[in-house]
């Protein structure tokens, strides 16, 4: 890890606070809006879990989507102005670049995690010390396809077109994966939604029953997404650098 780029990728996260704020803020009021009149709801949708724990796990995984994804934006903007190409004149490793870039993405779902939490227990979420720690782990291991997926569209999208592209990605993985209901049944949609990553991410609500949340299926498809979206981050990675 390289301290100064480290820095240098912080400050310009929160000098951007326009968007800071609105990554950050958007979840929360969206969870208020949707959990609140529904704080005395125990079965969401036939889910067996109540409104309020679902949902804040659903916005968690909404929220951390956009944050983590959001890497790509700031990659686009760095090719813009051919930043990326002064950073080839460093030191700094592939490997360096890579690891910065999904550490900053993560400090930042960190907060969004901190803050839907705080607002789940607002509206009388209470888990154990041991279910909240579980949890907060399998959010943090299903955000790893998104940080590769993130850095794949910002090397590969300009400006103008990653803003439509990510917020159009995250909607629709959010959809699929049940962020804004309960996805049951053996269906066609119910077999799609659980080949995506984001369906796993909701599925870590169901650690607040004292379940496993993730049955080999789950870690599975997280795994496969991860590899998949690592090897097209390295590739568009590359294929960008690599041009005259």
């Amino acid at each position: 890890m390289n301290p100064t780029y480290l820095r240098f990728e912080l400050l310009r996260v929160v000098r951007a606070r326009r968007f800071f704020i609105f990554s950050i803020a958007f979840p929360l009021i969206l969870y208020y809006m949707i959990a609140g009149p529904n704080r005395s709801e125990n079965d969401f949708g036939g889910s067996g879990i109540s409104a309020p724990l679902y949902l804040m796990a659903g916005l968690t995984a909404f929220g951390t989507m956009n944050t983590v994804l959001s890497t790509g934006a700031r990659i686009a903007s760095e090719r813009a102005v051919r930043w990326n190409r002064q950073l080839r004149l460093t030191p700094l490793s592939t490997k360096q670049y890579f690891r910065t870039k999904v550490l900053t993405a993560y400090l930042m779902a960190a907060i969004t995690i901190v803050l839907l939490y705080g607002a789940g227990m607002s509206l009388g979420v209470r888990l154990s010390a041991d279910n909240w720690a579980r949890m907060t782990v399998l959010i943090l291991i299903g955000l790893i396809p998104f940080a590769g997926l993130g850095i794949f569209m910002g090397h590969m999208l300009s400006t103008d077109s990653i803003g439509p592209a990510m917020g159009g990605t995250t909607a629709i993985l959010a959809f699929l994966g049940g962020t804004w209901f309960p996805i049951t049944g053996d269906g066609v949609f119910a077999t799609v939604a659980k080949l995506l990553p984001s369906y796993w991410l909701v599925q870590a609500s169901h650690v607040g029953l004292g379940g496993a949340a993730w049955g080999r299926t789950g870690w599975l498809v997280v795994a496969a997404w991860t590899v998949g979206m690592t090897a097209l981050a390295f590739r568009a990675y590359r294929r960008d650098t690599n041009r005259v």
